[in-house]
């Protein structure tokens, strides 16, 4: 695994935001599966600048997203399609049949979509504190596709901050698996802040177990990290 040091989350961001922008206009029909979450917000913000002022152009691209909440409607502010809308899909020019979300219903015909599209090109992804990449919870099989998942401890705690209420929160989403993971052609980790410097440095030099699913990502023959300097602080 490849690991950049970025000044900052900026940095980390415009960086994140110039390997999109290369391998999209490399191949604009690019097959893109993106996150969710507040690491990539500074990629969306930059892509959407690139768009409305360079002309950084979409529309052949086809998206494929990495999990949703179940149990939450299109247009409720807590589901990832709504923030898709609010910080990406609604600045650029995707074509709304381009845009896929997985749905719990519709596991296999996900993974099916994917197949059909070509496979993955790029995938960006963060980690959680426990290690989860995408929703895949510690103790998730590196054989795993897509499927509905229980969300951890963890994962529901930090998920919180963004429900008016404790009982809002849903307690289980569908997700792409790692195996759909390591099968996409190239991937990008992003992390940042101090609260990730511990389980980054796991991840990357620790043993691969699937107690930690990112360190499943050391198995990839293309992926590069991109760490602000206070998540990479372990590494040093």
């Amino acid at each position: 695994m490849r690991v950049l040091v970025t000044s900052d989350y900026r940095a980390l961001s415009l960086q994140a935001a110039q390997i999109v922008a290369e391998a999209v206009c490399l191949k604009p029909d690019l097959v893109l599966c993106l996150p969710t979450g507040n690491t990539p917000l500074g990629m969306y913000e930059e892509l959407v600048r690139r768009h409305r002022q360079e002309g950084l152009d979409f529309s052949r691209v086809r998206t494929f997203n990495l999990d949703e909440y179940i149990g939450l409607g299109p247009d409720h502010p807590g589901s990832y399609r709504a923030y898709m809308r609010l910080h990406f899909f609604g600045h650029v020019t995707v074509a709304q049949e381009n845009i896929h979300i997985p749905n719990e219903t519709e596991s296999d015909d996900y993974e099916q979509a994917i197949l059909e599209a070509g496979g993955l090109d790029l995938l960006i992804v963060g980690i959680g504190a426990n290690g989860h990449i995408a929703f895949n919870e510690p103790g998730s099989s590196f054989a795993s596709r897509t499927r509905a998942v229980a969300l951890a401890t963890e994962t529901l705690a930090n998920a919180r901050r963004h429900f008016d209420n404790e009982a809002d929160v849903p307690l289980t989403a569908v997700t792409v698996g790692i195996r759909t993971i390591l099968d996409a052609r190239q991937v990008l980790l992003l992390a940042s802040s101090a609260d990730k410097a511990a389980v980054v440095e796991r991840a990357i030099r620790g043993p691969v177990s699937e107690s930690l699913p990112a360190s499943a990502l050391q198995l990839h023959p293309n992926v590069l990290a991109i760490l602000d300097q206070a998540a990479a602080e372990c590494l040093r």
